[in-house]
């Protein structure tokens, strides 16, 4: 089963967040564009050739977000957009970041393949 399968599931307040290990083991079924920031939150910056493009792959990952009920931090700009992507109330990495940033990565191979 892919990573964007999964539905995003809640994390309650004070719950512990992935291991180091865990957290490189899922990074790994990612595309080769995610990374972990200093922060350590899930982040990649997504490439389009306008602005256009950008906006509508945000307003994409937007809906599946409210939909999964799981909400990345989305920077728009012309010809990009950054996604980041932690657990807010745990400041952390949860199985479902994962998720969400596997479904943003199904957004963007969608939106390519509309366009191409």
């Amino acid at each position: 089963m892919n990573l964007a399968d999964n539905d995003c599931v809640p994390s309650r307040r004070g719950a512990p967040p992935m291991e180091r290990a865990e957290t490189l083991e899922m990074l790994d079924q990612l595309d080769s564009g995610w990374s972990i920031n200093e922060e350590g939150h899930l982040e990649r910056l997504f490439k389009f050739k306008d602005f256009a493009r950008a906006l509508t792959f945000v307003n994409n990952v937007g809906a599946v977000a409210e939909e999964q009920n799981h909400h990345p931090d989305i920077y728009l700009a012309w010809g990009k957009c950054k996604v980041e992507i932690w657990t807010h109330v745990i400041n952390g990495l949860t199985e479902s970041d994962f998720f969400m940033a596997a479904k943003s990565e199904r957004e963007f191979n969608r939106l390519r393949a509309a366009i191409e």
